[in-house]
């Protein structure tokens, strides 16, 4: 039996469990693990991946849809980080029969990094830092956070636990989305706000939504017009919520101060790409839930589920 971790984009997949754990199987097959840190796609992730029975999904990296389901013929199930991901087709794997797990997945390090990017653009930290290694000095007024206005778009546990980290620091703290209510900002300790108004009077803006058609391009144009020139906004959610097109011609004319994102339409994001030359945008690569503590998590739970689907008896369905 073939078993293939995928995305190991930081090579830790081995320091977090024993997969040597998984051994044989009850009939005496070998069970072998392949640990891959590259990410593919077309004919060469179809022929990667065919030999194998068991496929471990980080989530978010690679996508696993029907049409390539279909030229896997040894496939048996598959696990992914998390109880969600936008890039598998858990439909399309259940009409084949597939078994699918997932594990539990910690939120809170998103969260501090989307507060630690919010710190960065109020001080201007990286473009300070870059300053003294090049052997500068001061290049920027930075700015306080007690005081200025946190806009959060989506408030479900990564916006709470964001909303608490701003509070802390003084901010005062407003959400919308869609279906907010009065009574979950109460209950969470923030001023509810229309969408207009969060645009408007938010200093910093940061993005806590689950990506959907509704929400797709929710950031664009009209929305970054009504932004303050002197505005921040963040993304570690979901890199289509955001326009890009409108965000870069945001920040190339100073429509806005800046923008700092963990999340791309294609990740990793190629060397070549544009936007690695837009000014005032701070890019992270995809290193939200990148922590040690959650791919502890991630690891440690995925092989529990491969056992668990070699024995028949899958664990965390989705």
């Amino acid at each position: 039996m073939k078993i293939a971790v995928l995305d190991d984009w930081v090579e830790c997949a081995r320091d977090f469990c024993d997969w040597n754990r998984l051994g044989t199987n009850e009939a005496g097959t070998n069970i072998a693990v392949d640990i891959f840190h590259d990410t593919i796609s077309g004919k060469t992730l179809v022929e990667r991946l065919q030999p194998y029975d068991i496929i471990c999904l980080m989530r978010e990296r690679t996508p696993i849809d029907a049409r390539l389901m279909d030229q896997l013929p040894n496939l048996r199930g598959i696990i992914t980080s998390g109880m969600r991901n936008a890039a598998l087709d858990i439909a399309a794997a259940k009409t084949r029969g597939i078994m699918l797990s997932g594990t539990e997945s910690p939120g809170h390090a998103t969260a501090e990094l989307a507060f630690t990017l919010i710190a960065m653009q109020a001080r201007q930290l990286f473009t300070a830092a870059q300053s003294m290694a090049n052997g500068g000095w001061q290049t920027h007024l930075g700015r306080d956070l007690r005081g200025a206005r946190l806009g959060i778009l989506g408030l479900g546990r990564l916006g709470e636990a964001l909303a608490k980290y701003g509070a802390a620091f003084g901010m005062n703290v407003q959400a919308w989305s869609q279906n907010l209510t009065k009574d979950r900002c109460a209950e969470v300790g923030v001023d509810y706000v229309d969408r207009e108004t969060l645009f408007r009077t938010s200093d910093f803006i940061s993005i806590h939504l689950k990506l959907s058609d509704r929400v797709r391009h929710l950031v664009g144009v009209d929305e970054l017009a009504m932004m303050q020139r002197d505005a921040y906004l963040v993304n570690t959610s979901r890199a289509p919520i955001i326009d890009m097109h409108a965000l870069t011609a945001a920040l190339k004319t100073k429509k806005i101060a800046g923008a700092a994102i963990d999340v791309y339409d294609l990740e990793p994001l190629p060397s070549s790409n544009p936007l690695r030359g837009t000014t005032n945008l701070l890019m992270t690569p995809h290193i939200g839930y990148v922590t040690r503590e959650t791919m502890k998590v991630f690891y440690s739970q995925t092989l529990e589920a491969i056992e668990a689907m070699i024995a028949g008896k899958p664990i965390r369905q989705l």
